[in-house]
């Protein structure tokens, strides 16, 4: 679905975390390092999966309550922390005049599980007589019996209520990749068509966790080997490795940033969403289409480039593989970087993480260093004018943006 702007979308704001650092500053260094940008990965404690861990963090900073962080999980926290990063770039924090009419869309996945506690009752349940009994009264001590797991994404959407005061109407996307697809193109279109003046749109991913691990390793999705970028996972099967995230966006309108004197990051022109079954060419398609809709108005001198969420995974990122290399094709002057590459897979996070990524790109003009050798991720070194955004989720959901200079 996609809807059709009426005005511009501004991005005010930025809050970003990830392996590479804490905030805009950190990660244009990391992508801009001499040599080219270098991944942060865990290979120790997941073992064999390697992981891109969280930088880590002062929590204190944006989330001033020790109860508040005390009840939150911690992917709750990264996402807490990120929105208020972003709320305080965009120069709205604690400017409750604003944040009373800001709307709130969070990309949020299920809730995490107590590993110690399901160990124990799975070990406890090979030895009783009645495995039905004891499950109930462990049900009313070890575990939690009130709040079914799916429940648990509304929390993150509350805790930025409740720490940073954000009053607008709330809405909470569930669904891995396209969780974080449709909550951006959903904040975009709201702000484009009149319905809202400024929004705060995002999402978390805690990749430090068993159960998720589990949960990919039983889909057969992760990565087993020594870290490779994600082009060069490929000829050895593929797969994704996972990366601990927050990613928010502060999106307003042209009249409401310039009444408050804001300067822009960045102009997120338009976005996409689409979902099918993945047969061969179902996909490619969804991109092709996408892709024509965001870059037919753009003349020949513009200098586009594309940040794709490539996940690993096959046979979707074979498919998106030759998808893109079809567009370099098109256009020698379309460079490539898999931005999974350097900062891990962030399931609902990635998308507005790539968006937040490319802002930051485009505001400096340029690009960073291939992130392989694969040959699929040209040079790049000429200066850039907006960067296409592509995410293929790894199982389901295909989502496109434009994101151009603020001027």
């Amino acid at each position: 679905m996609s809807e059709a702007p009426h005005r511009d979308v501004l991005i005010t704001g930025i809050g970003l975390v990830s392996s590479l650092g804490e905030g805009l500053d950190q990660h244009w260094a990391a992508l801009k390092a001499d040599g080219g940008p270098r991944p942060v990965v865990d290979r120790e404690r997941f073992a064999p999966y390697p992981v891109h861990p969280l930088v880590q963090l002062d929590f204190d900073r944006q989330i001033p309550k020790r109860g508040d962080q005390r009840q939150m999980e911690a992917w709750q926290r990264i996402g807490t922390y990120a929105a208020g990063m972003a709320l305080d770039n965009a120069g709205i924090k604690d400017r409750t005049d604003i944040l009373s009419r800001t709307d709130m869309i969070v990309a949020a996945g299920g809730g995490e599980r107590d590993i110690a506690v399901d160990s124990a009752l799975l070990t406890d349940i090979l030895a009783a007589s009645d495995p039905g009994r004891l499950i109930n009264e462990r049900l009313s001590s070890d575990l939690r019996p009130t709040l079914f797991l799916a429940q648990l994404p509304n929390l993150l959407a509350g805790n930025i209520s409740i720490v940073h005061k954000v009053t607008g109407s709330s809405r909470t996307f569930m669904g891995e990749e396209s969780a974080g697809i449709d909550a951006v193109r959903t904040a975009h279109a709201r702000v484009a068509s009149g319905q809202s003046e400024i929004c705060l749109v995002g999402g978390s991913y805690n990749a430090e966790r068993l159960d998720m691990l589990l949960l990919f390793e039983l889909g057969n999705y992760l990565w087993r080997e020594d870290w490779l970028p994600v082009w060069q996972r490929l000829s050895r099967g593929g797969g994704l490795v996972t990366g601990s995230m927050g990613a928010f966006l502060v999106l307003e309108s042209p009249a409401h940033a310039a009444q408050r004197g804001a300067t822009p990051v960045a102009r997120l022109d338009g976005v996409r969403a689409g979902r099918c079954r993945r047969g061969p060419g179902e996909a490619t398609a969804i991109a092709r289409r996408q892709f024509d809709e965001l870059v037919s108005g753009l003349t020949g001198g513009e200098r586009l480039a594309v940040f794709s969420g490539a996940t690993g995974a096959q046979p979707a990122t074979s498919e998106e593989q030759v998808f893109l290399t079809s567009l370099r094709h098109a256009d020698n002057h379309i460079p490539i970087r898999a931005v999974g590459s350097i900062i891990g897979h962030g399931l609902e996070a990635q998308f507005p993480a790539l968006v937040a990524l490319a802002a930051l790109a485009v505001s400096h003009g340029m690009l960073f260093a291939p992130l392989d050798d694969s040959g699929c991720e040209a040079d790049g070194s000429a200066p850039i004018d907006r960067v296409l955004v592509t995410q293929w989720g790894h199982w389901r959901g295909e989502g496109m943006a434009l994101v151009a200079p603020a001027g």
